[in-house]
């Protein structure tokens, strides 16, 4: 009997020893195929990693045009309201103006004396003026300035003035306007010559 325990416990560390080199070998070939896999995934993660950015970047282009095209619609939109609108502050500045011309033309039908016309005549004029410098608009200066295409228009040339008036506005025609110092209508002279 002791012979076959004998037996029975070399057969068994026989086993185990063929267990222990089965088991060796499979981690090294799993050590192995992981090694592999590893080589793998890491030629992989840099590709994959690539792609990965590559989706971000498109996300955010897409994100920044989607953006940028509201923008754009956006002042588009805005632009056209201004169009649209943009004389809102004139035609506001403007309207007790026209009250003022209504009032006066009803109690003109009232009146016959020309002196109170006149004056309420100057008065709405004085108002107007005052309105549209509000806005930012004021006469060109014409009376003994010397003569600039930039902001006058010669109609006429009077010769004979002298040698002082050479050059000078002489007569104011029509008066010009600049609206916050860009010329919306050139001042119409006549000028020495």
């Amino acid at each position: 009997m002791k012979e076959e325990e004998k037996n029975i416990l070399e057969e068994e560390e026989t086993l185990k020893e063929e267990e222990i080199e089965n088991s060796e070998n499979s981690e090294c070939s799993e050590d192995s195929e992981n090694s592999e896999n590893s080589e793998n995934s890491e030629e992989k993660d840099p590709l994959e990693a690539a792609q990965e950015e590559i989706e971000q970047l498109k996300t955010q282009i897409l994100y920044k045009t989607a953006e940028f095209d509201n923008y754009r619609k956006r002042t588009l939109k805005e632009k056209a309201e201004l169009i649209l609108n943009g004389g809102e502050k004139a035609v506001s500045a403007i309207l007790p103006v026209i009250d003022d011309m209504e009032r006066a033309i009803e109690n003109g039908e009232k009146t016959e004396d020309p002196v109170v016309l006149r004056e309420g005549m100057e008065l709405i004029y004085q108002k107007f003026m005052k309105a549209l410098e509000s806005l930012g608009v004021k006469k060109i200066d014409t009376e003994d300035a010397d003569f600039d295409t930039d902001l006058h228009e010669a109609v006429a040339m009077v010769p004979g003035m002298g040698d002082d008036k050479k050059g000078k506005v002489i007569d104011c025609l029509q008066t010009g306007y600049q609206l916050n110092e860009k010329v919306i209508r050139h001042a119409k002279v006549a000028v020495g010559q």
